[in-house]
């Protein structure tokens, strides 16, 4: 297999290795809080909102340190202890126990952080600034499946139920966590690159100093990581990128956790309202995969940079928020096991519920693969560190969105994610504008990226 073929198979197992664990993982947040809501009679004490809140505190946190760990121990090994810790957090809902389920909410939390810095990095690592698009793109695509697959089972399982069972709670959750762990299993599949050093380069040093030398360098490379990223966090790029990943974070929030949420308090949707949650999740994967393919898979004949792109999702939002505001009642965040009898302004629709999650995964497709295609075109010498950066911004905003969510009325939440969504688009296009202007003084093919 030729080294382009080899890197493009290794983008499809990143991919696909992605889809099982996030399968699982998705399916899990986006009924988490039903679930819970259902146990909350019992022994059993938790929140899936403070859950989700941990987890991404605590994933914030940890980008600090999880550029030197994916420096010492690799990518590769870093995903399949990152995917360990997933299987673990999805077995806790087998048999919930309340300082379980927060203890692997922390654990998840650093585990999430060192998994998607060493997914940065392996997507850098398979792609040059010809190909970024484009494997950013089939990444994307084959991760969302993630959000077709777990969902379409609980809309068929879990179809007219009002109340889910002990027995239906066990049987979703043995098999989320089987799921999550074959994408784990299929990390070993990815094929390390070729080292591109000069033969005897390193094999002479090697045979000098010894595996003390090379525990040395190991630890070298972990302390140039975390300055590199401390470095990275106050450049002018980063820090305007950053507003458009803090506006990613709001939205995973809302489209993960809570708006599931908010469509299985709906009392006037019937016997439908728990189905419908993995209804939801389902349209919600059609736009990001649709999204994915689209701008990623035909990023080559793009003409105009990754700018329309970003428009095209904060207006599919803005039309998605302006809906959703219309449709579902102001205190279904918040409602209840009961769920709520209010209505907004229209009466409650599982047609525009259903369009309003398709438009959510759509735009946020457009959003994710050009910050992951811009973020490795420009810093494709520091990936790590980077795309540390990226999930530590999108973290703790995701973390601050699950907390207030306990509180907070539908209105408000949409009204945030409205205001910072308009301002990381400014901020978007100010760096895109910048690496255009850099690319032309290359002498570069701006349509390339």
């Amino acid at each position: 297999m030729s080294s382009e073929g080899k890197k493009l198979f290794n983008i499809i197992i990143l991919g696909v290795s992605f889809m099982f664990i996030f399968t699982a993982f998705q399916s899990c947040g986006n009924i988490a809080q039903t679930v819970i809501t259902n146990l909350n009679n019992t022994d059993f004490h938790g929140s899936g909102y403070t859950s989700m809140s941990i987890i991404y505190g605590v994933l914030s946190a940890s980008n600090l340190i999880s550029p030197s760990l994916v420096a010492i121990v690799g990518p590769q090994f870093s995903m399949v202890v990152s995917g360990v810790f997933y299987s673990l957090y999805i077995a806790v809902f087998i048999q919930p126990a309340t300082w379980a389920f927060y203890t692997a909410s922390v654990l998840i939390g650093i585990a999430a952080a060192v998994l998607w810095t060493a997914q940065g990095n392996c997507l850098t690592e398979n792609s040059d600034e010809n190909t970024i698009g484009r494997n950013s793109g089939i990444f994307w695509a084959l991760l969302q499946f993630s959000l077709i697959f777990g969902n379409m089972y609980i809309y068929f399982a879990w179809q007219g139920k009002t109340h889910i069972s002990e027995s239906d709670r066990r049987t979703v959750f043995i098999a989320l966590t089987v799921i999550s762990l074959v994408g784990t299993v299929l990390f070993f599949l990815i094929r390390k690159q070729e080292d591109t050093k000069a033969p005897g380069d390193d094999d002479s040093t090697n045979e000098i100093l010894g595996e003390s030398s090379s525990a040395q360098n190991k630890m070298m490379r972990a302390v140039a990581a975390f300055k590199k990223s401390i470095t990275l966090s106050f450049t002018k790029e980063m820090l305007l990128l950053s507003v458009t990943t803090a506006y990613t974070g709001l939205v995973l929030t809302f489209f993960s956790g809570v708006y599931g949420t908010c469509i299985g308090a709906v009392n006037r949707f019937g016997n439908e309202e728990k189905s419908l949650i993995g209804l939801s999740g389902i349209f919600i994967g059609v736009g990001e995969i649709l999204g994915g393919g689209i701008f990623g898979l035909l990023s080559k004949k793009n003409r105009f940079g990754r700018n329309p792109v970003v428009m095209l999702g904060i207006l599919v939002h803005f039309i998605a928020f302006y809906l959703i505001f219309f449709n579902m009642p102001n205190d279904a965040p918040i409602a209840p096991m009961e769920g709520t009898d209010q209505v907004a302004y229209m009466i409650p629709s599982k047609e525009v519920a259903m369009l309003c999650s398709f438009l959510l995964g759509l735009g946020d497709s457009c959003f994710n693969t050009q910050l992951l295609s811009i973020l490795g075109f420009l810093y494709s010498e520091d990936s790590a560190p980077a795309f540390a950066i990226f999930k530590f911004v999108q973290s703790i905003c995701a973390a601050v969105a699950y907390f207030y969510s306990n509180y907070f009325l539908l209105q408000w939440q949409l009204l945030i994610m409205v205001l910072v969504g308009f301002f990381g688009t400014i901020t978007f296009f100010t760096v895109e504008w910048g690496a255009a202007a850099a690319l032309a003084a290359r002498g570069s093919d701006y349509s390339s990226i």
